[in-house]
């Protein structure tokens, strides 16, 4: 199989938006990779499987001289020509069309090869790691067609273009392996494999599994301590009525902690791993957590769900997220982090306990179990406060309560309920006040005028479409941030993120990688044609970073749909 035909595939993606045709033009394809699962990676312009940390740790300044040298040019034409495409696959595609110098060995192209060369980049290390790594990106170059150096330049970007989600994925390989007749059919199987997938996080696994084993074999997938796991969603409710309409009676209410999602895991040989909502694996950056988890957690093998939460450490008054959110991201200096940004770890659930998956049993007996294996020490690790009631009085007072204790509000659960990882299925929701808050990606910006020159003050905010994986437009927000770094969230922090990722430059205006997300309060939803996604946030306003989160766990476009609908 030749580079070419994947790049066939990757132009009909691209050149449709419906769904379902995306669907059928990729469950053809699969046939053709069968025998060779990983390369489906490939289909979303990724390398690894999302349980993978390897980075490929190669910049557009990089790329840009693979391209210079590939083609002859100086790297100030290659900007230049950047600068007309936005898109630095496309300025590969129209450089070599006519290239001043190519390789004399030159040979057709394999989607093997490409995924080879990209993984190698990971491995690179010590002197010489640069050139190294442009010159596996120019090998392929070489080898290439200019429509083939569009769509490496752009994987290596790991930015494909072609609106490819989970979703629409998942639905290929049922179609191709499965063939359901029915709608129903259709999507029972489909659960199927998304409960596989989340456990695995390794779609090259589960295609592997569909094609050689069968629904039967996916439904033995089990969890792997060790590796990520998506974590479970909740959406809102509107107060206490509502949280109980949702998760029935009687219900578990626990406080909703301003901090940090953090999924934990034991091997059964003792290795200790904390992994973020994102999925990035953050155990080196909290070595007072693992040390909690190893003198606090009878167990030889576990997956918990927690919050942790930073506290002052002279007066142990909680901190807001953003308090602490540095220690997410900080690689040095992090025992002085430790001693200046503690926190303490709030146990709420726990999926996978001494070899088995905990998923199916309801919350209550999940629950029990933590409070049985979890040695309690306030400022180390707790089990997160909880009351279980039928009462709106209770439910009431013990919301107060929370609040009153500088928490963000309450989770309402129901005691039955399974744990389902990356879904928003209302087992359990959660309270907040003044909830008018959501979880976007910025994906432009505009830069300001006086004495504002030289930063970005505007900024794109976007939601995502969970079946497709676009991207779409909801609002623009210019207000919450501040002048001055010291006051908090400022212009210029959120310029210096932002400035690396730049991928199209207009006058004033940018678009950026999706890769900052941000929380964005608002004061009300109004539909609107100016947006993609079709509606528009009245006086939204910049109140976080959320660098826990990535666009995998922004605000959907059926979440702003409900919240209109709603009101």
């Amino acid at each position: 199989m030749k580079y070419s035909e994947l790049c066939k595939v990757y132009e009909a993606l691209e050149n449709t938006s419906k769904g379902l045709e995306k669907t059928a033009i990729i469950s053809d394809f699969l046939g053709k990779i069968k025998e060779k699962p990983e390369l489906i990676y490939l289909i979303k312009g990724e390398v690894f499987p999302a349980h993978n940390e390897a980075e490929l740790g190669i910049s557009q300044q990089l790329v840009i001289k693979a391209i210079s040298r590939v083609t002859g040019l100086s790297t100030e034409n290659v900007v230049q020509k950047f600068k007309e495409t936005g898109d630095l696959g496309k300025t590969a595609e129209q450089l070599t069309e006519k290239k001043q110098q190519s390789s004399l060995f030159s040979t057709k192209l394999t989607p093997e090869k490409v995924l080879t060369n990209l993984q190698k980049l990971s491995t690179l290390q010590g002197q010489g790691t640069v050139d190294r790594k442009i010159g596996l990106v120019i090998e392929l170059l070489n080898s290439a067609t200019p429509i083939e150096a569009k769509y490496i330049i752009r994987t290596v970007l790991l930015d494909l273009k072609i609106g490819v989600g989970d979703g629409i994925l998942r639905d290929a390989i049922v179609d191709y392996c499965f063939k359901p007749e029915t709608i129903t059919e259709k999507k029972e199987q489909g659960e199927i494999v998304q409960q596989a997938y989340d456990k695995s996080l390794d779609y090259a696994e589960v295609f592997n599994m569909c094609v050689h084993g069968g629904l039967k074999k996916l439904k033995s997938v089990s969890f792997s301590p060790g590796r990520p796991v998506k974590v479970m969603l909740f959406p809102k409710a509107k107060d206490v009525e509502d949280a109980f309409r949702i998760v029935g009676k009687p219900a578990a209410f626990e406080y909703k902690y301003d901090g940090f999602r953090m999924m934990i895991s034991k091997t059964k040989e003792g290795k200790i791993s904390i992994f973020t909502r994102r999925l990035d694996n953050v155990t080196t950056q909290f070595p007072d957590v693992v040390s909690f988890v190893k003198t606090h957690i009878n167990a030889k093998e576990f997956i918990i769900d927690c919050e942790a939460v930073g506290f002052d450490p002279k007066t142990k008054a909680y901190q807001p997220f953003q308090a602490v959110s540095q220690r997410i991201k900080r690689k040095y200096h992090i025992e002085k982090l430790v001693k200046e940004l503690p926190v303490e770890v709030n146990v709420f659930d726990c999926i996978y306990y001494n070899g088995k998956s905990l998923i199916n049993e309801p919350f209550g007996k999940r629950r029990k179990l933590i409070e049985k294996i979890i040695k309690n020490e306030k400022y180390k690790i707790v089990l997160a406060k909880q009351i279980i009631t039928s009462s709106e009085k209770q439910a009431q007072e013990f919301y107060d309560l929370a609040l009153s204790q500088g928490h963000e509000g309450l989770m309402a659960k129901s005691l039955l309920a399974i744990y389902k990882p990356g879904a928003r299925v209302g087992y359990a929701v959660k309270l907040k006040p003044e909830d008018n808050d959501f979880d976007l990606v910025i994906t432009g910006a505009e830069y300001g005028t006086g004495k504002r020159a030289g930063w970005l003050t505007s900024f794109d905010l976007s939601c995502k479409d969970t079946t497709s994986g676009e991207l779409l437009e909801v609002g623009k927000a210019s207000t919450g941030l501040k002048e001055k770094e010291e006051q908090g969230l400022s212009f210029i922090e959120l310029t210096k993120k932002l400035k690396p990722l730049i991928t199209r430059e207009q006058g004033r205006h940018i678009q950026v990688k999706p890769k900052v997300v941000v929380m964005v309060q608002y004061q009300n939803i109004q539909k609107s044609p100016t947006y993609t996604s079709g509606y528009a946030l009245r006086f939204p306003r910049i109140k976080a970073l959320r660098p826990d989160r990535s666009i995998v766990d922004i605000t959907s476009l059926s979440e702003i749909q409900k919240e209109v609908e709603g009101k």
